[in-house]
């Protein structure tokens, strides 16, 4: 197995080179609690001197006195119809949610990397109490500031640092809805005749793969036959991208095309030739074409928000690894959820079977340790995970012995490099 950590920081880098420059936006956005206060003022005064209204030409926007001040860092814009809305759209619930208490504001399309750290650096000198960052990308750039100002709080999403003063991760089990999402895939293809699902993958990290992985093991339990093509595009937020490799999918013989990046694009371009699509992130990925979007694994992060500021507030917040399951409501399937009814391309022989497993899901009796629990192979036929057992918390964050060792964590045994049985037996992982 690769050295995990050799591959991380590649893969940081990786990230940097290639995600797209773009400007910017500053938009402070009112909210509503009492603030930090004299802690917050220690840690900015203690920081160096350096304009605090600007990172890199990034206009810093101001805090309020007499309120909890809370900024949000996003890699892309909010109006992408996917992960950032979906973020955007838990700062919204946070605000609803504590009122006058809170200010809230927020940075679009900062790209990861130093200029991450800059604009970071900048939040906090400014006087924000606390500042979540929701990029993989972001990860060692909000650890390297945190220990720069242990008065203020931090929150990664979709990472795995912390540490035990000010630096918390959160994430949740998307891999859940990607299940459900696959059983539905498989059995629209089933349905029309054919054999073929696409994935669009962001980047070869550990994240990206489990959740193809639990896709395609949705896939197949309602389709044995399928086979799910992938191309992997090295962006999150890409729309050019994002619809050429849905195109591409679709040209060599995908019916439907699950897409792991930001934006709607890759449903639109499915619809266009009569075919279908599976969005990602926001509740409102299907509005594009409602005729041809199957469903949306969608994120809630309003409620885990609340709570984790309204801990803040209290004095009694402690980093961990925050890693919510189903039964949380971080995550939800689009047209499965209360109140909701199924999109009209899904096939109605699997919608009574999505329904069970997911009740099941939100009950807390069926998780993502249920889903990988072999015996499962790899697409080269090999057995990965023997009959019975079930992955670790690190085997799915792919963190290997002396990774985890440093974090302070049990590292993986059987660590999510590896593509599960369903994919062509031709895709590979990339290594560089």
């Amino acid at each position: 197995m690769r050295n995990k950590r050799a591959w991380f920081l590649l893969t940081v880098m990786m990230v940097a080179a290639l995600l797209l420059s773009a400007c910017p936006a500053a938009t402070p956005a009112p909210g509503g609690a009492p603030a930090a206060g004299e802690e917050t003022s220690a840690a900015t005064e203690a920081a160096p001197e350096a304009p605090a209204a600007d990172a890199g030409g990034v206009q810093i926007p101001d805090i309020e006195e007499g309120k909890f001040n809370v900024a949000f860092v996003y890699v892309g814009p909010i109006g992408d119809g996917g992960w950032t809305y979906a973020h955007n759209q838990g700062r919204l619930y946070l605000e609803e949610q504590l009122g006058d208490q809170v200010h809230t504001a927020y940075l679009e399309s900062v790209p990861e990397g130093a200029d991450a750290v800059r604009v970071i650096r900048s939040l906090a000198r400014k006087g924000f109490n606390a500042i979540f960052t929701t990029s993989f990308g972001y990860m060692d750039p909000t650890e390297e500031v945190a220990a720069e100002f242990p008065d203020i709080y931090f929150v990664h999403i979709s990472g795995f640092k912390k540490n035990d003063t000010n630096f918390a991760n959160l994430f949740g089990a998307m891999e859940d809805m990607k299940y459900l999402a696959g059983m539905i895939a498989g059995a629209r293809a089933k349905a029309d005749g054919s054999n073929r699902v696409g994935y669009i993958a962001p980047f070869p990290i550990a994240e990206v793969i489990r959740l193809g992985n639990a896709l395609a093991l949705g896939m197949r339990r309602t389709c044995p036959e399928c086979e799910m093509d992938i191309r992997w595009i090295f962006t999150w937020f890409d729309p050019d991208k994002e619809r050429e490799a849905a195109i591409s999918l679709l040209d060599a013989g995908a019916t439907v095309v699950v897409t792991g990046a930001d934006t709607p694009g890759p449903v639109q371009a499915a619809g266009e030739r009569g075919l279908y699509g599976i969005g990602y992130d926001s509740d409102n990925a299907c509005e594009v074409d409602p005729e041809h979007c199957l469903t949306v694994p969608y994120w809630h992060w309003g409620p885990a928000y609340a709570q984790l500021v309204q801990q803040m507030m209290d004095g009694t917040f402690v980093p961990d690894d925050y890693y919510f399951d189903a039964d949380t409501g971080i995550v939800g399937l689009l047209g499965f959820m209360e109140g909701q009814e199924p999109m009209p391309a899904v096939p109605e022989e699997v919608i009574p079977e999505v329904r069970e497993l997911l009740a099941q899901m939100l009950a807390g009796e069926f998780d993502r340790f249920d889903i990988f629990t072999g015996p499962i192979y790899d697409n080269k036929g090999n057995l990965v995970v023997p009959e019975g057992q079930q992955l670790t918390q690190s085997d799915l964050e792919g963190i290997d012995a002396e990774l985890g060792a440093m974090l302070g964590r049990e590292g993986c045994t059987i660590c999510m490099n590896w593509l599960a049985e369903g994919f062509v037996p031709d895709a590979e992982i990339p290594q560089n």
